[in-house]
């Protein structure tokens, strides 16, 4: 009879032939298995540190999922069990400690720095960047040029300031991280002696409260002071908090005035995120601001084929036409598709066609393509309000008219997913502040006219 252990082995062997030897040795290894729940199908693992956590999710769920579904069964959940333990290593960039990113403990010396803000030499230092996110391996298209483009003269001329902050915003999984990680990894390739810095504001955020509970806020302020290039991923997550964003005011304004590159990213504009004070979002729009879009059918396309070409997958075109015209959400989602198929196909021991595709699409809810567009909720307020779509679309200032239009910006806000830039020149080639007055006053006016909210209720159903 086949043990745990020899089951886990299993899934571990599947793992490292997808791998090389390097990423299996650094984000497997360290890894131990605790247990399997057979009442709950639950495989709890041992981690490291955080981070680890944090970045093996990032990076490699799909990847054990696939091997569990296969040794485990399908329905198989995956648990993490965090633990701290002293000295872990993870062998990147030559057998960096995981030590450098993991919060500190409490207690110790107030005039000693902790482990997450000590100022190690610039041949020690690690950046925490994804050698494997780089300019190579991003594939460009029209809806990422530009951002690529000004990528790749930050990473080259870290000197000039036109581009600083280079603020990248866009959807979830339209590549954001992977330009970022590319523009830091770029930049340490050809100046090996900047401090380069890639941080998550999630991570920003732990280690400040850390800071501030063990005395150490000036340390950990000193630490970031000290980075040649800062890459904060998801600055949205910074909002209404007030302690931490003010650490990061200070942060920010002294890299700037040394004529030190900040990066960061955020789901959305400046001018969308909120519970953030003035001072700090003006900064933000101080350089470049570049948004990623979502992919179109041929990047998709295109990545389509990096992806299976990199897994070593015979997958047909036809079913590479059929994915990229059908799943229209994010490149992370195009990823996971992929290992689905190869995870069923796997398990059951099928060939990758067409109507294998179909079957998994139909199948996996999660990935069907998004059925709601901005021009469909127009169709359906142009009905609901008895407007022409030129009315709607148009200059006219009568007020059946302008709640049309703002209702139908305020629809197209919160259920398509789009930019409100992109909203804004849909909908009659309107500014995105436009689109933000119009959302806003819809807003207001639900929470102060129940009939009305009602009636918003009744929109959405036909929709």
């Amino acid at each position: 009879m086949t043990t745990l252990q020899e089951q886990w082995q299993r899934c571990l062997g599947l793992i490292r032939s997808r791998l090389n030897n390097q990423q299996f040795t650094t984000w497997f290894e360290p890894i131990g298995f605790k247990s399997y729940n057979y009442e709950t199908k639950e495989v709890t693992i041992s981690v490291p540190s955080q981070f680890f956590y944090e970045y093996f999710e990032e990076n490699y769920r799909q990847l054990i999922y696939m091997a569990l579904y296969h040794v485990f069964g399908k329905d198989t959940r995956l648990v993490y069990n965090v633990e701290v333990i002293a000295n872990a290593v993870v062998r990147e960039e030559g057998r960096a400690t995981m030590d450098a990113l993991r919060a500190p403990a409490a207690g110790g010396s107030a005039n000693k720095a902790p482990g997450v803000v000590q100022a190690a030499a610039v041949s020690d230092f690690k950046s925490y960047l994804n050698p494997e996110q780089t300019f190579d391996n991003f594939i460009e298209g029209v809806s990422n040029r530009l951002p690529r483009s000004v990528g790749q003269s930050v990473a080259e001329h870290p000197a000039r300031k036109t581009f600083n902050p280079l603020f990248v915003y866009g959807p979830s999984g339209c590549g954001k991280t992977h330009l970022v990680n590319a523009i830091g990894g770029r930049l340490k390739q050809l100046y090996p002696k900047k401090r380069v810095l890639y941080v998550s504001a999630h991570l920003f955020q732990v280690q400040y409260v850390d800071a501030r509970i063990t005395n150490k806020t000036n340390d950990f302020i000193h630490f970031y002071q000290s980075i040649d290039c800062l890459i904060v991923d998801d600055v949205q997550e910074f909002s209404g908090k007030e302690k931490t964003l003010e650490a990061f005011f200070h942060i920010f304004n002294h890299l700037h005035l040394n004529g030190r590159q900040i990066i960061m990213t955020s789901d959305r504009p400046p001018v969308e995120l909120k519970d953030m004070e003035e001072r700090m979002l003006t900064r933000f729009k101080w350089g470049m601001l570049a948004e990623l879009e979502a992919p179109d059918v041929q990047l998709r396309r295109d990545i389509l084929k990096r992806l299976v070409l990199k897994d070593g997958l015979d997958i047909p075109e036809d079913v590479i036409d059929y994915v990229a015209e059908n799943m229209q959400d994010n490149v992370r989602e195009l990823e996971g598709f992929v290992h689905s198929m190869l995870a069923y196909s796997v398990v059951h021991g099928t060939n990758i066609d067409l109507g294998f595709a179909r079957k998994i699409l139909k199948a996996n809810t999660h990935y069907r393509r998004r059925s709601l567009t901005i021009d469909d909720i127009v169709e359906t307020i142009c009905r609901h309000y008895k407007v022409t779509h030129e009315e709607l679309y148009g200059q006219s200032r009568k007020a059946e008219f302008v709640l049309a239009r703002q209702v139908a910006m305020y629809l197209a806000h919160k259920h398509t997913g789009d930019t409100v830039k992109h909203i804004g020149h849909v909908i009659g080639r309107r500014t995105h502040a436009t689109v933000l007055h119009g959302i806003h006053n819809i807003e207001n006016r639900m929470k102060t006219v129940p009939v009305f909210k009602k009636e918003i209720r009744e929109i959405e159903k036909k929709m």
